[in-house]
């Protein structure tokens, strides 16, 4: 039996939830970026909101009709399913949100298709992932975990579980490099927003591997130092909001 990858033992996932709720200052980033998110919503029309990847954050607190998923059988999740294939109604969801997930889907056309079949006309996709900046790619091509591969395709080639299958340059592929053929393909659906977030914060907060770099109470003063060096985003984000609205056309 080939073994698994620690990435994507469900007790990882755990852990992670219960490592985000303890660190603050990684607490209180994931809840800025929560927020950030939530603001998307409110010209949103009538219907249910889903996220997908939920299994280590806590949309839920702060939103609690959110319906969470995820992929793994985990513990704070009211539904198991994949992202290629949601087992949802046509024309029944008003928003899908996801934090660093797609990158993580192994066929995302599958979820486009999917997405665009779930959504109301004026429904949303909103998410945060990785970005593609002159920073960004030289830390994640020599000191992240995961494969960054800006010349690849939509599907990720390699094989592996949930979380270890990854391609992080796969959202900037498909809303920058690719995204007239992201246009034609999916006749309903249009980008919105793309917008350059946290250059810095994430590596402050210590992520989900080291400890923290600075004190909690602290936070508030880095989060405004970060947001002087607003103008040089686009060569320095570490992270991009996407926001695709499904038209009724």
């Amino acid at each position: 039996m080939a073994e698994i990858n620690e990435l994507d033992d469900p007790k990882t996932t755990i852990e992670r939830a219960d490592m985000l709720k303890n660190k603050k200052v990684l607490f209180k980033l994931y809840t800025d970026w929560y927020n950030f998110l939530l603001k998307k919503v409110d010209d949103s029309p009538e219907g249910k909101i889903l996220e997908i990847g939920s299994g280590g954050g806590f949309l839920k607190e702060l939103l609690p009709e959110v319906i969470t998923s995820d992929v793994m059988d985990l513990p704070n999740v009211d539904m198991i399913f994949s992202a290629e294939k949601i087992p949802l109604e046509d024309n029944s969801l008003s928003c899908i949100f996801m934090v660093d997930v797609l990158h993580h889907i192994p066929d995302c056309t599958q979820f486009f298709a999917e997405a665009e079949r779930c959504l109301v006309p004026g429904g949303k996709i909103i998410m945060s992932e990785p970005a593609s900046t002159p920073f960004s790619r030289f830390f994640y091509k020599r000191f992240h975990h995961e494969p960054f591969v800006p010349e690849a395709g939509w599907k990720l080639d390699t094989e592996g579980g949930p979380l270890s299958n990854a391609n992080g340059a796969i959202p900037s592929i498909v809303f920058r490099r690719d995204i007239d053929k992201f246009h034609s393909t999916y006749k309903t659906l249009k980008l919105e927003t793309l917008k350059f977030h946290s250059p810095f914060m994430y590596f402050l907060s210590g992520g989900f591997s080291y400890p923290s770099l600075i004190p909690s109470f602290m936070y508030g003063f880095f989060r405004f130092v970060e947001k002087l060096f607003l103008p040089t985003y686009s060569l320095i984000a570490m992270f991009q909001l996407i926001e695709v609205k499904k038209t009724s056309k």
